[in-house]
């Protein structure tokens, strides 16, 4: 009986052996899958950033520029209307589009056709006055039209709703 009692104990110190090692086993094959798919990763962000490079149109003030810049275009060329279907959602709740034609055309016929326009300022803000907390840029520019020789115009962009920069001010001084 003894015998067996050794058989015993032996065998079940050779199965805990066989089962750690196959637990080491175990535990390097998942730190080598780990490491593998860290590589992978890296490997892929990698490529992901090598292949966006940085442009200038990463800056906010870049982007609102020219979505406002791509607005007083239409406006320079009197279209008003598709102005007006370029502006932001706040500036079309506020005014009507048949008011924007009219005022628009109103203060813009006079001038006469631009002659110059050269940027002024840029300012990133997330507050102005009278409006929602947003992303604006308030964007000022030196002006010269046919019948005025020096203006100023503010234009103020902000992201709209589907995250795209469109015109929700302007003015004319």
């Amino acid at each position: 009986m003894a015998r067996n009692v050794s058989f015993i104990v032996f065998d079940r110190q050779s199965s805990e052996r066989r089962m750690r090692e196959r637990h080491r086993q175990a535990a390097g094959q998942q730190r080598f899958v780990m490491i593998l798919c860290i590589l992978l990763m890296t490997a892929y962000l990698m490529g992901c950033i090598a292949a966006e490079p940085m442009v200038a149109a990463d800056k906010p003030e870049d982007a609102a520029q020219d979505a406002a810049e791509s607005w007083l275009k239409l406006v320079d060329n009197g279209q008003y209307a598709a102005a007006w279907e370029q502006a932001a959602k706040l500036f079309k709740g506020l005014v009507r589009q048949a008011d924007w034609e009219r005022m628009a055309g109103g203060v813009r016929t006079p001038l006469g056709r631009l002659v110059l326009r050269k940027p002024k300022s840029r300012e990133y803000t997330e507050k102005m006055p009278g409006a929602p907390d947003g992303k604006y840029v308030i964007i000022q520019y030196d002006t010269v039209f046919e019948n005025k020789a020096s203006a100023v115009e503010t234009v103020t962009p902000m992201v709209d709703p589907d995250n795209a920069w469109r015109v929700s001010g302007y003015f004319i001084r």
